[in-house]
């Protein structure tokens, strides 16, 4: 049976996570995994050596306090992700998915998701959790690891859902985007939808035949589809179409340079999954 890792941290993604997931859930005839990671603490100074400043009784008893509320930290973290966990098993039994176990783990974020990727067919996660600055819509660098991490797609969930009718397959002939289309082609979770291929960069006469011969082998699966080829940076072009077609889902390859070149100039990637304001389905 096709299982789905479905993610959450409780922040205000959580809904649209659950609702993406039961989404997938339903199109793929999936079970779904729900994985909390208690993550651990990092902001708690460490208790310096104090003991010739305020003498060794008042450092035992401080040792003691911090001890004590180390451990009231923890009973919360326990019983905020049970009640999170419950709170994700009632959304997706409400929306129909029949098949769900949930499960909290300790450990780092991103080592966690990989672990469980291993045995799933694909990982849903939120665009930012609830360490994120919204404001500035700022990516965290977790998602950005766990998206070069799986072997399995990625279906990252805006913080809104809305139901997908049309999505766009964003392609540019690389191995990456070639998976997409396998997958777009094979599986049962596109099916029914309209899709719009576009080429966005470089446009020439081998690209428009190739972009072409795809968007053909798509119609030919029974996809209605429209295409187009649209110079500019694929940033731009692709966030344009995005809003231009009403689209409510991007489907594309990820991080398809080196990561020296996407740390010195930015990724297209990153820069979509940002500021696009619908779901991305990820191949890596």
């Amino acid at each position: 049976m096709t299982t789905i890792l479905s993610c959450t941290d409780g922040s205000s993604y959580a809904r649209s996570v659950y609702e993406l997931t039961a989404w997938a859930a339903l199109r793929l005839h999936a079970s779904v995994h729900v994985l909390h990671v208690l993550e651990p603490q990092t902001d708690t100074a460490a208790l310096a050596d104090l003991s010739g400043a305020i003498g060794v009784d008042a450092q035992a008893k401080l040792t003691d306090e911090i001890v004590a509320l180390e451990e009231a930290k923890a009973r919360v973290a326990q019983v905020r992700a049970r009640a999170i966990l419950t709170d994700a098993k009632q959304h997706l039994a409400t929306a129909g998915v029949t098949h769900v176990h949930a499960e909290a783990t300790h450990g780092e974020l991103v080592e966690s998701i990989e672990h469980f990727d291993a045995t799933a067919d694909l990982v849903v996660i939120g665009k930012r959790g609830e360490q994120a600055d919204l404001a500035r819509g700022h990516l965290g660098g977790n998602l950005q690891r766990v998206i070069r991490g799986c072997h399995h797609p990625v279906l990252v969930a805006s913080q809104t859902f809305v139901p997908i009718e049309r999505f766009l397959l964003a392609y540019d002939g690389s191995p990456s985007v070639l998976k997409a289309v396998d997958f777009v082609l094979q599986s049962p979770l596109l099916k029914g939808l309209h899709c719009h291929i576009l080429r966005a960069g470089k446009v020439d006469d081998k690209a428009t035949y190739y972009l072409e011969e795809t968007a053909g082998k798509l119609r030919a699966a029974g996809f209605s589809v429209t295409s187009q080829s649209t110079a500019g940076a694929p940033e731009e072009v692709i966030a344009a179409a995005v809003q231009e077609q009403r689209i409510n889902l991007l489907v594309m390859g990820a991080y398809g340079h080196s990561r020296i070149r996407a740390f010195i100039i930015g990724s297209t990637t990153t820069s979509l999954v940002r500021t696009v304001p619908v779901p991305v389905l990820m191949f890596r």
